[in-house]
């Protein structure tokens, strides 16, 4: 089975599907910047620009989920799940208004993941 980087609770999904209904396509993008920056932040698709600072670590049922490379530094070792829970955060992200906000938790790599995920970087290497 593929390692995933980042993976989505039902809840979040559920809530990401009703947004997606009123604003139509999503992205998630987390900057890692500080208090609510660093909250996983769901945006309209074309209304933030993605670029070579970004690191693409997946797609979430899809909705692809970017973070910027330097924050991905620290989070690199570990597989992040999407979930929301109840509170207004101080965001743009489009939950805010739901009375929600998105968060990130996260759980270390075994040794297997991290050698899984090593093999599928070479490999992409290896096709371009």
């Amino acid at each position: 089975m593929k390692t995933r980087k980042v993976i989505i609770t039902d809840r979040a999904l559920r809530i990401v599907r009703q947004i997606e209904k009123n604003h139509g396509p999503v992205i998630f993008h987390q900057s890692g910047g500080c208090c609510d920056g660093s909250s996983p932040m769901c945006l309209p698709k074309g209304d933030f620009m993605i670029d070579d600072n970004d690191e693409f670590l997946g797609d979430l049922e899809g909705v692809p989920f970017y973070m910027s490379k330097f924050q991905y530094n620290y989070w690199k070792h570990t597989q992040l799940t999407i979930d929301v829970v109840e509170g207004r955060g101080s965001s743009f992200s489009l939950e805010i208004p739901m009375g929600l906000r998105f968060v990130v938790k996260s759980r270390l790599f075994t040794d297997e993941e991290i050698k899984s995920l090593e093999s599928e970087k070479a490999n992409k290497e290896n096709n371009y």
